[in-house]
């Protein structure tokens, strides 16, 4: 099973994040047209070539998602995907384009994640009710018959910064917690930040002592060590290798992916310290034929800093257990020797939604396109990108090369 590699990410937007406000938002139908006009323009095409499209739930469409999008931007496609993976979209969006493509199917896929969290709501206004839920218990659906709803919110099981709580804490119980090797990787993606101008986070230097200040949310996550939630967007372009040859900026060629779903609530979880990304991880690279040592940058998804901390263990980067060590003992910034998310992550560039998956995408297609500006790290060729949905219950991860 592999891909030849004969796919490519060839343009991306990526619109820069803002705090959430009360405004009123534009239609996400909107959004995808604008961000999609924006990745073509990047990559130097029209939109002629544009024959698949892969997305994730709209507002506006309940049902018949793609042909929606398509009618709207006055598309004829081959091939149109609904994801529906949490953050662990962005990454199976970008691996379905590119299986689409290998097959002959369609030559050129749009990936595109709008996020507007400034939506507002009154009684005269109601949200619906898929929104609501999420607002309001932290689940997919309180409705009756579902599994959430018997189960998880009479318990009050929901949400994400509890259970993620729960993960950071048996993890120290079973291996220690060094809270400054957690903090660190905070400092570390914010320097990187510090250096992305369009991130939240661009002119906030920090310390290890002004994230172990910040108040403890779930013990013992601090408040630093848990995203912010912005508005924005993102999306890629991925072609085949004829439109990849047209395209004005370097190819980044997807020679590898893994997706492993074991669980929506952790309580279904038969080991919350072995994450699915194990799996995911292996199988990217084994098609990719490369070696984690390969690598000139990762981006890992980036919720939570326990995340990113058994991400780089479960993934191979580090032995189990050692996660703490190799933080401490490597730089994680983007002139570092082991880069990570070198455009600051969702700690320090901000998450904005299911876009906040995309950024981790965005992120690697910059550095090998040699686009990161003052964050460049020098000679980068090849990354590893991760997706996680919910509580570390979905994973997905890609291997990405440039020419």
């Amino acid at each position: 099973m592999g891909f030849r590699g004969d796919a490519a990410i060839v343009g991306y937007t990526e619109l820069p994040p803002q705090k959430v406000s009360t405004r009123t938002p534009r239609f996400t139908l909107e959004q995808w047209a604008t961000l999609s006009a924006s990745a073509i323009a990047d990559a130097g095409l029209t939109g002629i070539e544009i024959d698949g499209i892969v997305t994730s739930t709209l507002l506006e469409s309940e049902m018949f998602v793609p042909s929606t999008i398509a009618e709207y931007l006055g598309a004829r496609v081959n091939f149109a995907e609904v994801v529906d993976l949490g953050g662990a979209s962005a990454a199976a969006m970008v691996w379905r384009a590119a299986a689409a493509v290998e097959l002959g199917i369609c030559q050129a896929v749009l990936c595109v994640l709008p996020a507007d969290y400034g939506v507002p709501h009154s009684p005269k206004k109601p949200l619906p009710d898929s929104l609501t839920d999420i607002l309001l218990y932290g689940s997919s659906s309180n409705r009756y018959g579902s599994p959430q709803a018997e189960f998880d919110i009479p318990f009050g099981n929901l949400g994400q910064n509890g259970p993620y709580g729960q993960i950071a804490q048996l993890y120290g119980s079973v291996y220690g917690y060094d809270e400054r090797a957690l903090a660190k990787i905070v400092v570390d993606q914010r320097v990187n930040a510090n250096h992305t101008p369009d991130a939240i986070f661009y002119d906030k230097p920090l310390t290890i002592e002004d994230v172990l200040a910040s108040p403890v949310i779930a013990d013992p996550l601090h408040r630093l060590e848990i995203v912010m939630p912005c508005s924005g967007g993102a999306a890629v372009l991925v072609t085949s290798s004829d439109v990849a040859r047209r395209s004005k900026n370097r190819p980044v060629w997807i020679k590898g992916f893994g997706e492993h779903v074991a669980y929506k609530t952790p309580t279904y979880a038969q080991d919350l310290l072995q994450t699915p990304i194990t799996h995911a991880a292996d199988s990217a690279f084994d098609m990719s034929r490369l070696d984690r040592s390969d690598m000139d940058m990762v981006s890992i998804y980036d919720c939570y800093t326990i995340t990113v901390l058994m991400s780089l263990e479960d993934a191979g980067f580090c032995e189990k257990g050692k996660g703490m060590e190799f933080v401490n003992s490597h730089d994680l910034t983007f002139r570092g020797d082991f880069p990570l998310n070198t455009a600051g992550g969702q700690l320090g560039f901000g998450q904005a939604g299911l876009a906040g998956g995309m950024h981790h995408v965005c992120d690697a297609t910059r550095q090998i396109m040699g686009r990161s500006g003052e964050a460049q790290v020098p000679d980068c060729n090849r990354a590893f990108v991760s997706g996680n949905g919910g509580v570390m219950g979905e994973q997905t991860t890609l291997v990405l090369q440039g020419d």
